[in-house]
């Protein structure tokens, strides 16, 4: 077997982005943007939705236009050359030690509150975890796409639940006066909030497993990022309203900290089970997305290695068990380190800033017509991000360029664009 299995459906497609969005980012992200630009957050909201859409349209086009496995990478190399394309995808998996393990160190958190006594440490929970997300990848898209479905209603119920019990009123959701000051504090909060849309590439990685991927793919990715952008701004309204923000305890524990608030001691359970299986869902698109990235440069450039084989359920076996065993390998190394997770939350997002840039310049190329204006506005985007993030920036260039260099070295990369 040498084809990936289209299992994938509107309504699944629609629940594993929007799921993929929302995860980790839900129940950090908000609260840190809260204690940077304070009530001026509900502004952060507008902006970056606005400025996400020109992206999420110009990956729905190129994904429309060149779906494969490749994702991000596949459309630069149809832009330029192998050399960019494979220098963009060594980009892509160096995220795996930063940005995955503090997902899972995420996830891991929620677990111990359900794991039993002996299980409950850090360690043991980010390993459990890990085994999970290997389990359900191997089980199939079809599988995994219905799960994380199903986990997309449950964080919408929930939010709807806080907002309705909480009794937002329309005071809550009024946007504030702007001053010329107020720019400075929203810019660094867009810095970090640019984590709730990374997921668009990754997502791309599957645009080749959808039963139909002309219409369906579009749909999923700007639909999905419509109902992730809805919720963020929802939940922003609820830590605002509740003032679930403002220290470091707060800002990582926002959610249980209003649900016990409002719900009482009885929900601490519930929204246990309900964060891990809201970030178990980012980091499950990550695995998928990222064992496909790899099988997709061995089917390429070494179609007879291990990591290019399907399972008989048309899932990259090998490439999964490595994804694995690096996830677990990087998540005991950072809660060894005791590395703080917004370290890893912005050098991540240096990582995938590259790469939207590098995807936006391969549509200028590859696009015509409105969809390469999207895509001229998307880079300048990008570009915005680029100088928010400053330090965090170098760990993504500075990998780029090795990459560029080493494989320089390549006998087998073409210099030329693969039309």
């Amino acid at each position: 077997m040498s084809e990936l299995k289209k299992d994938i459906t509107l309504v699944t497609g629609i629940g594993q982005m929007s799921t993929t969005l929302l995860g980790t980012g839900l129940f950090m992200v908000p609260a840190i943007a809260a204690s940077i630009a304070g009530q001026h957050l509900l502004w952060a909201w507008v902006i970056l939705l606005c400025a996400v859409c020109p992206i999420a349209l110009t990956f729905a086009a190129l994904g429309k236009r060149y779906p494969n496995a490749g994702g991000a990478s596949y459309f630069v190399k149809k832009a330029f050359n192998s050399r960019l394309e494979r220098a963009m995808a060594w980009l892509f998996i160096s995220v795996m030690p930063v940005g995955v393990p503090a997902a899972v160190a995420l996830a891991g958190g929620f677990a111990q509150q359900i794991l039993p006594a002996g299980l409950s440490d850090p360690i043991s929970a980010q390993l459990l975890t890990v085994l999970l997300l290997i389990v359900v990848n191997l089980a199939g898209t079809r599988s995994s796409s219905r799960l994380q479905t199903a986990i997309a209603i449950g964080i919408v119920a929930l939010v709807v639940a806080f907002m309705v019990k909480g009794s937002v009123g329309t005071e809550d959701v009024t946007l504030p006066k702007l001053t010329s000051t107020d720019f400075v504090p929203i810019g660094q909060a867009l810095a970090v909030m640019f984590w709730c849309f990374v997921g668009i590439e990754a997502f791309a990685h599957m645009g080749e497993e959808f039963k139909n991927p002309q219409r369906d793919y579009p749909l999923a990715i700007l639909l999905g990022c419509v109902i992730a952008g809805l919720v963020y701004w929802a939940f922003s309204v609820v830590v605002l309203k509740f003032g679930a923000y403002g220290t470091s305890e707060l800002d990582r524990s926002s959610i249980p900290y209003i649900a016990q608030l409002l719900f009482g001691a009885k929900a601490t359970l519930l929204i246990s089970v309900m964060g891990f299986l809201a970030c178990f869902a980012t980091i499950n698109l990550y695995t998928q997305s990222l064992s496909r990235m790899i099988w997709s440069q061995a089917r390429e450039y070494k179609p007879q290695s291990p990591l290019a084989k399907l399972n008989r359920k048309g899932v990259p076996l090998n490439a999964t068990l490595v994804v694995g065993v690096v996830l677990a390998l990087g998540s005991v190394a950072g809660e060894l380190s005791g590395v703080d997770l917004e370290v890893f939350l912005k050098l991540a997002n240096g990582v995938f800033v590259v790469i939207y840039l590098m995807s936006m310049f391969a549509a200028i190329k590859l696009l015509s017509g409105y969809y390469r204006g999207l895509a001229f506005v998307a880079s300048l985007v990008c570009l915005s991000v680029f100088g928010f993030l400053g330090w965090a920036m170098l760990y993504a260039l500075g990998l780029f360029c090795l990459f560029w260099m080493v494989l320089s070295h390549s006998p087998a990369i073409s210099e030329q664009p693969t039309d």
